[in-house]
């Protein structure tokens, strides 16, 4: 069983910065696949940033520059640095995983992972 307990969201001003963190446990190995995903009210769940099993990272077009992605395999752990935040990055984060099969890619979509956070808020007001 796949667990993955997100933590750091918060309320803060435009222009500041927040890391955002992502514990899992269970069976995730390096061959997992490790995302973040944001949603804000009434929008569709939108990848932020990706973090293949080979180091390689992917991020959304409106956050490159200001998003850092990261892992730390010896604390289970994933990071998502914010920084220069704006009111457009307020929504619901969440981390996902999934298994990369041999020969297979990573993907940006919501629908194309399997384990999922519960979530933590970020609110970035002017």
């Amino acid at each position: 069983q796949v667990q993955l307990v997100e933590a750091g969201g918060g309320s803060l001003q435009v222009g500041g910065s927040l890391r955002l963190s992502c514990v899992s446990s269970g069976y995730i190995d390096s061959s997992y696949c490790m995302a973040w995903f944001r949603q804000a009210p009434g929008k569709e769940r939108e990848g932020v940033a990706r973090i293949d099993p080979d180091g390689i990272t992917n991020y959304l077009d409106s956050v490159k520059g200001r998003f850092t992605i990261s892992q730390d395999n010896a604390k289970n752990t994933l990071y998502l640095q914010m920084n220069s935040l704006k009111s457009e990055d307020s929504a619901m984060y969440y981390c996902a995983a999934e298994r990369r099969e041999s020969g297979g890619y990573c993907g940006d979509d919501h629908d194309e992972y399997s384990f999922w956070g519960q979530g933590t808020q970020v609110t970035v007001s002017s």
